[in-house]
């Protein structure tokens, strides 16, 4: 186990090694560790290495000069100028928030971005300030759509951030594929078995091998095949997509660059970088805030005390898991895989710092 601070300090001095500013680089390790934080190790520190690998790659501007490159009162396109997503989503959600306040809802969509994290966290940004936020990326094309053996989409989050009042926050954070590729490496990293429904081969075929995507398998979209509704998680994937990226100017489908660095870019892009989509919308825009929120507590409360299936604890409410995870971390520490573990030591050698 390693305490929070100890892992957010390391990953903050690996940030202002690659040529962050301070400000930035400490931004950059409070979204990448409020993952692991929240029990998504796939998008924590196990993917820190991976950004150092796209800086090394020259994919990573470190000082990026974002700009708004065209806008309305209530939208933005902004361009992250090839900057970490784990910096530029934060401050496009900013800039939502911001138009949110002055006219009620604010959007932004993001081109000539990276990977950004988890999307929970930049939809997270708009509670304290009394708005639903909303937040979606498209990402590596790794799942096949419907019907098809090709790899056009990314597994293409989708998180939607809900004030309350005493309950805590809800917070649906979920990928449009049936697993997060992270999730997949996970698997790999421990030697062990995809479930069924998660992946496919290069042929089509239903299949359990962590390594699959390695031999040119896809991901599967949410749903898993037609007769479990695979079309409806294709299409949530598609719409993430054309908001992310065909709405601002960044690749989309097959032209998303891939976040491993071993692999080139495509070389006839539609687009630059990775795409983001952000939202805000203010409460009392459409009701006011506090009558709201005492809805959204007894909407809560009134799942909460839905009858349990028997052989299960109690009814899930989106954001409790993680809640819950988080602050077991803080008290207990934050576990690491061994190669994840490794990997960070030979990070650590690389730049001179001590795990």
């Amino acid at each position: 186990m390693y305490p929070y601070k100890q892992l957010f300090n390391f990953t903050q001095e690996v940030f202002l090694q690659m040529g962050c500013s301070p400000k930035d680089a400490r931004l950059a390790a409070e979204v990448l560790l409020e993952a692991d934080l929240r029990g998504v190790d796939s998008h924590g520190v196990a993917r820190l290495s991976g950004y150092v690998r796209l800086w090394e790659a020259g994919r990573i501007n470190p000082k990026p000069k974002m700009r708004i490159v065209h806008e309305t009162p209530s939208t933005a396109t902004v361009d992250g100028d090839a900057g970490l997503g784990l910096v530029i989503a934060p401050r496009a959600m900013d800039i939502a928030i911001e138009k949110a306040e002055k006219v009620g809802s604010g959007w932004v969509s993001v081109k000539n971005s990276n990977h950004f994290g988890i999307a929970g966290y930049h939809a997270m940004e708009a509670l304290s300030s009394d708005m639903i936020g909303i937040a979606m990326t498209n990402a590596s094309p790794l799942v096949a759509p419907t019907f098809s053996t090709d790899r056009m989409l990314g597994t293409n989050p989708i998180a939607v951030a809900v004030p309350t009042r005493k309950q805590p926050p809800f917070v649906a954070d979920f990928a449009t594929a049936s697993a997060a590729n992270g999730k997949l490496e996970i698997l790999q990293r421990q030697e062990k078995k995809a479930p069924t429904g998660w992946i496919q081969t290069k042929d089509g075929q239903d299949t359990t091998n962590a390594n699959e995507l390695k031999e040119g398998g896809a991901l599967l979209p949410l749903g898993s095949d037609k007769t479990h509704g695979s079309h409806k998680g294709y299409a949530l994937a598609s719409i993430v997509d054309i908001f992310s990226a065909v709405l601002s100017g960044a690749n989309y489908g097959p032209w998303v660059p891939p976040f491993v660095s071993f692999l080139a870019p495509p070389a006839d892009p539609v687009g630059q970088g990775i795409g983001h989509f952000l939202g805000a919308m203010r409460i009392d825009a459409f009701r006011p805030a506090d009558e709201f929120k005492e809805h959204m507590d007894k909407w809560i409360e009134t799942f909460r005390k839905a009858k349990v299936k028997k052989g299960e604890k109690c009814v899930l409410i989106p954001g409790d898991p993680e809640r819950e995870m988080t602050a077991q971390r803080l008290e207990e520490g934050i576990p690491l895989l061994p190669p994840v573990e490794r990997d960070l030591e030979q990070l650590g050698n690389k730049f001179g710092i001590k795990l």
